[in-house]
């Protein structure tokens, strides 16, 4: 699996296991749960989920499926990267800590390796970072970051006392939507701090994209591999495809040993050219 490195020097995997929509309906419960335990079996290491997604019903999924593994041996806790996210209405100092705790009980966890903060809210950044940093000092979250942030929400947080600890910026990002290339990814790679990718494949749209077909063909691959594989060769740049196939799930993975040429890498740029300007920052 490939690798990216936060702003401690700790190293992570480059591609995870996004649950955006799950834990939504009750009836698909059983089939996400398999998923994710699918997943784990796989090996698949990082899972991405989010008070948000099913209000805490996907936190439960991955806790079903993650204490299924566990208890079966099929992975140790120590060999997962748990991300969560806090709604900005819960992210003062105090409403971050509740926010936390809740999440870790419909996790079933004790720790947290990375929380962020969703998307910018009307609390003040500073609160939000107060407590985070209480969460820290408390051992329930290891790292903390922020989603959904453009570069002067980047810049704003960098200036205030232990900004600089954002260990990640989670973002829209895929071959469709490359605005972040112009500003964001730039500065964060100047920080080490990784990009994590959600919707890296268009949620799914780019697997008809008629003009991966010649790439993809070449690499004995689909064109979702490609796009996926695309990404996952962009500098400091994680991925967090969502599946619940098997046949996705296992071609998410493999996309991460797939190699672009520098004519595949050219072929790419013509039908998804990089920006030239400053772009809104892309969000679903």
């Amino acid at each position: 699996m490939r690798e990216v490195t936060l702003p401690t020097g700790e190293r992570v995997p480059a591609l995870g296991l996004g649950t955006w929509k799950m834990g939504e309906a009750p009836r698909q419960q059983a089939a996400e749960v398999a998923a994710v335990r699918q997943a784990l079996e796989m090996g698949y290491r990082l899972i991405d989920t989010a008070e948000m997604y099913g209000e805490g019903g996907a936190e439960t999924v991955v806790c079903q499926a993650l204490a299924e593994a566990l208890r079966a041996g099929t992975v140790a806790r120590q060999d997962l990267f748990i991300v969560s996210k806090v709604y900005p209405h819960n992210a003062s100092r105090a409403g971050v800590q509740a926010a936390c705790e809740r999440s870790l009980r419909r996790l079933g966890l004790d720790q947290l390796d990375l929380y962020l903060l969703h998307w910018r809210g009307g609390v003040p950044l500073a609160d939000t970072l107060a407590g985070f940093a209480a969460l820290q000092q408390r051992g329930l979250v290891r790292h903390w970051g922020v989603s959904n942030f453009d570069l002067d929400d980047l810049e704003e947080l960098a200036a205030l006392p232990g900004g600089a600890a954002c260990a990640a910026n989670q973002v829209y990002y895929s071959l469709s939507q490359r605005g972040i290339e112009f500003d964001v990814a730039p500065w964060q790679r100047q920080r080490r701090m990784p990009v994590m990718a959600y919707s890296p494949i268009d949620q799914g749209a780019l697997a008809a994209q008629p003009g991966l077909d010649d790439i993809a063909r070449r690499l004995q691959a689909t064109p979702a591999q490609v796009a996926l594989a695309w990404l996952l060769a962009q500098p400091g740049t994680m991925a967090i495809p969502k599946a619940v196939r098997e046949v996705h799930l296992r071609e998410n993975l493999a996309a991460a040993d797939l190699t672009l040429s520098p004519d595949d890498l050219a072929q790419l740029d013509a039908l998804f050219p990089p920006p030239r300007r400053k772009q809104p920052l892309a969000m679903l």
